[in-house]
């Protein structure tokens, strides 16, 4: 202990510039947008590789598991594709405007307030911000950061994220948010007093936020109903296992422009 102390008190002048540069560094990303980008891309970049590795190594043993998803969501679009053929072209409308990008999980947290999940997609893959991310089983969350090669997206589980969503069987429009407690669990939101919503009933993707096409899966509804002035609130059952991610699709608004102009057009009347 004592030769620590000799140590650290032989080296103070170094620690206290090293402590200086880290403040200087701080308050340049802090308030200059430039500095700020290009710090928050080389992190993508540099995190984005290491967890790449980590995701190929650890990937030989969860081979099993990813295949069972894989093979899973092949029988849901096997599903999908026989109900199509079987109904009649006026009532079968497929939805052209979204693409879909596949893209693997390299970096996924759920115990946090705000979470995020890595993909080893980027903008040479044609991924930006603000794209929606989508598990074989549901939504998964929201585009927020993209270097070259990797995208970071905000997790369903995370704080700021509100999906526009509305309940399958009667087609009422609610929101979908986190509390911040259960993976498993989320929270429906702004639903009037006169809707009865039942254990069990389906939440989908309104289609209003032009981040996701309509009628993808969110979740069910829970048992709990929390009543309270005029809008009430529901417990949901994400679809979605985010301590179980492998593979997901960044969804993409190919009318997204002219969405967007036309929104801008509306908001400056």
């Amino acid at each position: 202990m004592k030769y620590l102390f000799l140590f650290l008190k032989k080296q103070s002048f170094f620690f206290l510039f090293v402590f200086l540069e880290l403040i200087a560094l701080l308050l340049l990303v802090n308030y200059n947008n430039y500095q700020k980008a290009a710090l928050i891309n080389s992190t993508n970049i540099i995190t984005g590789s290491f967890y790449y590795v980590y995701s190929t190594v650890s990937d030989y043993f969860f081979l099993k598991e990813a295949n069972y998803q894989l093979s899973l969501e092949n029988a849901q679009l096997n599903n999908m594709l026989q109900q199509s053929s079987a109904l009649p072209d006026s009532l079968f409308k497929h939805d052209t405007s979204y693409t879909f990008i596949a893209a693997r999980v390299i970096s996924n947290t759920t115990r946090n307030r705000n979470n995020y999940i890595m993909i080893n997609k980027g903008s040479a893959d044609g991924i930006e911000k603000e794209m929606g991310l989508i598990s074989p089983f549901g939504v998964a969350g929201i585009v927020v950061e993209v270097s070259n090669h990797y995208a970071s997206a905000m997790s369903l589980l995370h704080k700021n994220t509100k999906i526009s969503a509305r309940l399958k069987n009667n087609g009422q429009m609610v929101n979908v948010s986190w509390g911040g407690v259960d993976y498993r669990k989320g929270m429906l939101e702004d639903i009037p007093t006169h809707i009865l919503p039942r254990a069990g009933d389906t939440v989908v993707t309104s289609g209003y936020s032009f981040l996701f096409p309509e009628n993808l899966l969110i979740g069910v509804v829970g048992d709990k109903i929390i009543k309270g002035g005029n809008l009430n609130k529901a417990e949901l059952i994400f679809s979605t296992d985010f301590n179980n991610l492998y593979y997901v699709y960044v969804t993409k608004n190919n009318a997204l422009e002219e969405l967007d102009s036309l929104n801008m057009h509306t908001i400056d009347e």
